[in-house]
């Protein structure tokens, strides 16, 4: 399974899987474009190296978090539209789509939806038996994701 932490400037993605009871890392990553590229160029780019994900691993789901509309509209619609670019990868890829509010990750993970950004990382490097945290912290959000699909999906942790 995957996981994406959408964003225009960084784009995480990672992908899991399920051995018995355990959760094993596979692979993880980040999608970064420049803020001088054009914004067509910049949501191609995250659409094509998703979809390389998607080719490379073929995961049968993904766990991808939804926009939150803080303070800055502005920053939640240029995520909304990297977030839509890599789901079009996952839809091109026969993907099964999971939708999870930051609250409903940081809940699956860390058993609290009000965790702070080092808690859902520390905790995402425990369930996945890794030996460092996860970076850039997009990476470590998308593992979140995936994991959080797993809670849901499967009712494993439910």
């Amino acid at each position: 399974m995957m996981g994406i932490d959408p964003g225009l400037a960084h784009t995480g993605w990672g992908v899991i899987e399920q051995r018995g009871p355990r959760l094993a890392c596979v692979a993880y990553g980040c999608v970064a474009t420049p803020a001088s590229q054009p914004l067509a160029e910049r949501l191609m780019k995250i659409h094509h190296q998703i979809g390389a994900v998607v080719e490379r691993f073929r995961p049968e789901c993904v766990g991808i978090e939804t926009v939150w509309f803080g303070q800055n509209v502005t920053a939640a619609f240029a995520t909304g539209q990297a977030r839509g670019a890599a789901l079009v990868a996952c839809a091109e890829g026969g993907l099964a789509v999971g939708e999870y509010t930051p609250r409903q990750i940081k809940l699956a993970v860390v058993g609290e939806g009000s965790a702070e950004k080092e808690q859902v990382q520390y905790m995402v490097r425990h369930l996945l038996s890794l030996d460092r945290i996860p970076e850039p912290d997009h990476a470590a959000d998308a593992l979140a994701a995936a994991i959080c699909y797993t809670t849901h999906e499967n009712g494993r942790f439910a």
